[in-house]
């Protein structure tokens, strides 16, 4: 089963110009930004439109240092830009979590979501 669900991007793969998958993530409810999962590969044209909504990080990323698995079961890791959390997406994802809460697949992109802001998505730990 499947539904809508905002996050915020943090991190992406591929070129900065060019998206390849977005990393996502919510704040808790210590204001704490959390990972909750990735994108599918986005189509070309969304990644390039979605560049355009992105900053490089600033020096203090809530995710400065972290590394992030390329797939289930795998050591090895992704190669990620940090952005400015800034930009919500709508994504679709499976109901399945893990267990620290992140989704359990990847996301499938909708669309970008700039009427929103970082308060307006769920909080991580919470369902939407």
């Amino acid at each position: 089963m499947r539904e809508t669900q905002e996050a915020i991007v943090a991190a992406v793969t591929g070129p900065l110009t060019g998206p390849r998958t977005l990393l996502l993530g919510r704040y808790d409810r210590g204001g704490r930004l959390q990972y909750t999962g990735r994108t599918t590969t986005l189509p070309q044209a969304a990644g390039r439109a979605v560049a355009g909504m992105l900053a490089p990080a600033a020096d203090e990323h809530p995710w400065t240092g972290w590394t992030f698995s390329a797939g289930w079961g795998t050591r090895e890791t992704l190669t990620v830009t940090l952005v400015q959390p800034e930009l919500v997406v709508e994504v679709g994802v499976d109901v399945a979590r893990d267990s620290a809460g992140r989704w359990r697949h990847p996301a499938r992109w909708y669309r970008p979501r700039p009427d929103l802001s970082l308060d307006d998505t769920a909080r991580f730990g919470n369902p939407a």
